[in-house]
């Protein structure tokens, strides 16, 4: 373990737990402290054991699982742990410190935070995404805190002279039962550090009967008193000497480049200091700049006006033509025809042409942009062969890889310090950002902030796909499904990566497609082509999105056409509590989990639907005008259920009183943030389906602010949200929060639309559909 805290900073903030980054000074300077744990030990990585396997050792640089590298202890026995995730509302720069802090029986009220810079040889795997930080990292980051009161215990008992049997670390203290002598964990903090790391087999974890902090009561996170009071550092706070500040002109259609510019204009912008052209790659390419043209400038404010100013001749390429309406014309027909199989059971073409009745639904869903609070923006410093970087990215270590290999120098020599993220969603785990902000800093030859506008983040980001799934039902005489055939037609983000990829990955494909629940005797997944116009990235709970609302949908749909009640037809299709099979997949992807932690456990799925429709009331008496809707999904191994009551009046206008989600995410840290992610799962999943479509006209996007691609307000929102959260089983391993809210929401609210209004609505947005 290792001293980075200096005690006389941090005393006197007992009462709020403080957030710092770990930047390269920051390290230096805590070499300097005397006492405690000392930064100069041995880092010693060890994979973690756990009860239960999860897919952590197959991302890049697995886990590290040392109290050296995670935990310090200042003399004054204030404990700071170390946060290697980025913080983006998911509470995880809390929940993670908080696991060690319970193991190692540290006062959460003596806890500090840092942040930790990009080093995945260090710190293990930094991709904060997927909605896996707390199911890969709950048994590392226990281990982590159970080594650390090991050692703690074990330098008592030396100096006590008694067996390390009869000590036990309680509450910031060690006591010695028998003789009453208690020692605080900055007493015992030089000692402690001369310890051995305790080897994985023989480490105690707690009881979880004996947790303080770990799935009780409402822990906040450490970074609110910042955020409220306005003290929080995000990306676009950072400000070093002599720094310069950039936006660029980017290509308006992707693949395109700068013809020729006339920076005249520009120039002649009061602040103005230099134009210059940015290196391109060619599309696709990964995360690369998409070039252009920068201005630089004295303040953010001069360059977007000299940017404005510039006049620049473009050459569109190959995507020059794309049109969103043509295009979903041809996702369309391809839905039609059929597609690559990509799961097969029984015979679905033959059940259908026995079906004694087919029920066809199709389902549009457009490109959906970020929208993050905070826009993209780097701050980047070349000096000679060494970067240092300030940006609000998902993926620290990921960043250092990219600018490394983009500025051709070692990975060991790119620092990056990550901010507070504004919002990620997804958007910020691509780097292309902090790529063009180390880019210019190294042509300039001085510190540089590239600021991306709203509208540079609205046309230029990784968008979300556009989507058409389509879904045949076939029925037998007395009602029941017999039949399912979905196809789904989508870009695929690996278009992002290698050209010509026109079928969706094995992990589009398992968000909701092949990895269907129902107890379906003949069940067919096809999966046509689609070629890609625009950058297609990670999107909060990506493909599961479109399948949800066309699973789900069509579930509401079978029900009308049967006369029967929702929630009955649901369960009916979910079937009997089991393991579903995917034997019939060629590459069934479960969010890289194996199969043997994480099956996809149908008794689960109708444990949520079950608990909100009680919770929830479903069936209950509504106004006239009002109506109630269902749906249930899993995705990142958890299985969520919501319920919407909406409410339209003669006009066509909607609002949405209630809603009421249960989750089941297996073992969990803090309820609090799981409350507070599915409360904002519920406005963003109203805000997609109300207002969300980004449009292509001659390549470009039709869409700049929030003018024309709205958030809902607050009048808009959800009035109230109630959040059930399944208790977890002894041996059930944690699973996804952050993004399994989203997917239901659009179908529940769609269902209880038509509940409301009869009316059945199959294309997303739903803008005023209600109103013609």
């Amino acid at each position: 373990m290792n001293i980075l805290t200096n005690p006389k900073k941090l005393r006197g903030f007992e009462r709020h737990l403080k957030v710092e980054n770990v930047s390269r000074r920051s390290i230096l300077k805590g070499l300097g402290i005397a006492g405690g744990f000392a930064l100069a030990a041995p880092v010693m990585s060890r994979p973690a054991f756990a009860a239960y396997e999860t897919g952590a050792s197959k991302m890049p640089h697995g886990t590290v699982v040392d109290p050296r590298v995670f935990v310090s202890i200042a003399p004054d026995g204030i404990v700071t742990i170390v946060g290697h995730r980025a913080e983006m509302g998911t509470g995880v720069r809390t929940s993670l410190p908080l696991i060690v802090a319970e193991e190692m029986e540290a006062d959460w009220s003596r806890v500090r935070v840092q942040q930790a810079p990009g080093n995945e040889a260090k710190y293990g795997n930094q991709d904060t995404d997927g909605s896996r930080s707390t199911r890969h990292y709950l048994m590392p980051m226990r281990q982590i805190g159970a080594s650390a009161r090991s050692m703690l215990e074990a330098a008592a008992a030396k100096r006590w002279g008694v067996p390390a049997t009869e000590v036990k670390a309680r509450n910031h203290e060690v006591v010695h039962a028998a003789s009453g002598r208690k020692l605080g964990f900055g007493d015992l903090a030089t000692d402690a550090a001369k310890e051995s790391v305790p080897g994985i087999e023989g480490l105690k974890l707690k009881d979880p009967k004996d947790f303080r902090y770990l799935g009780k009561g409402q822990i906040g996170i450490v970074d609110l008193r910042d955020i409220t009071v306005g003290k929080a550092h995000y990306g676009a706070d950072i400000r070093l000497p002599g720094m310069k500040y950039a936006v660029i002109a980017r290509p308006p259609v992707t693949g395109g480049k700068v013809k020729s510019f006339d920076a005249a204009e520009a120039m002649k912008v009061s602040g103005v200091e230099k134009v210059l052209e940015v290196k391109g790659w060619p599309w696709p390419s990964k995360f690369q700049p998409l070039g252009g043209v920068a201005v630089i400038a004295r303040n953010t404010g001069a360059a977007i006006k000299g940017r404005d100013a510039l006049k620049i001749v473009w050459d569109d390429g190959a995507n020059g033509k794309y049109d969103s309406v043509a295009y979903r014309a041809s996702l369309e027909e391809a839905a039609r025809k059929p597609g690559l199989v990509v799961r097969k059971e029984g015979d679905a073409d033959a059940a259908l042409k026995g079906a004694d009745k087919v029920i066809t639904g199709e389902y549009y869903l457009p490109h959906l942009a970020h929208v993050s609070m905070e826009p993209p923006v780097a701050v980047a410093d070349v000096k000679g062969d060494r970067c240092e970087i300030w940006a609000p990215v998902q993926s620290a270590g990921g960043t250092r890889e990219d600018v490394a290999k983009t500025l051709g120098i070692p990975d060991a020599n790119v620092t990056v310090n990550v901010t507070l993220l504004g919002g990620g969603f997804g958007r910020k785990s691509k780097c292309d950002f902090a790529i063009e902000a180390a880019l210019l800093s190294k042509e300039l030859g001085a510190p540089v902030k590239v600021q991306w506008t709203r509208e540079d983040d609205v046309r230029h980001g990784f968008l979300h796909t556009v989507s058409v799934e389509r879904i045949e039902a076939g029925l037998d005489k007395s009602g029941k499904v017999i039949a399912w055939r979905h196809r789904s037609v989508a870009p695929t983000i690996a278009s992002t990566f290698a050209p010509g990829a026109k079928h969706e990955a094995p992990f589009e494909l398992g968000m909701g497609l092949i990895d269907n629940p129902f107890e379906i005797a003949n069940l067919q997944c096809e999966n046509p082509e689609a070629a890609a116009h625009t950058r297609i990235g990670w999107f909060r709970a990506v493909s599961n999105i479109p399948r949800a609302f066309a699973v789900q949908s069509m579930v509401a749909e079978i029900a009308s056409a049967t006369k029967r009640d929702p929630k009955d037809m649901l369960l009916e299709l979910i079937g009997s509590p089991r393991l579903v099979n995917l034997s019939s997949v060629k590459d069934p992807w479960n969010y890289g989990e194996p199969y043997g932690s994480y099956p996809i456990d149908t008794a689960r799925l109708r444990k949520v639907v079950e608990l909100v429709a009680d919770k929830g009331g479903w069936g209950r008496s509504v106004p006239k005008g009002h109506g109630l809707g269902i749906a249930v999904h899993r995705s990142f191994v958890s299985y969520i259920a919501t319920i919407v009551e909406v409410a339209v009046d003669d006009k066509g206008k909607f609002t949405v009183p209630r809603v009421d989600t249960a989750i089941d995410c297996g073992t969990y840290v803090n309820p609090e943030r799981i409350e507070s992610q599915i409360e904002g799962a519920a406005i963003m999943g109203l805000s997609l389906a109300k207002h969300g479509e980004i449009t292509f006209k001659d390549g470009k996007v039709q869409q700049g602010n929030f003018d024309d691609f709205p958030v809902i307000r607050m009048d808009e929102s959800p009035l109230v949200t109630h959040v059930y959260i399944v208790p977890p089983g002894p041996d059930t391993p944690p699973s996804g929060v952050g993004e399994p809210g989203v997917p239901p929401f659009a179908p529940a609210l769609i269902n209880a639309i038509f509940a409301a209004t009869g009316k059945r609505i199959r294309s997303l947005p739903i803008g005023k559909q209600l109103e013609a």
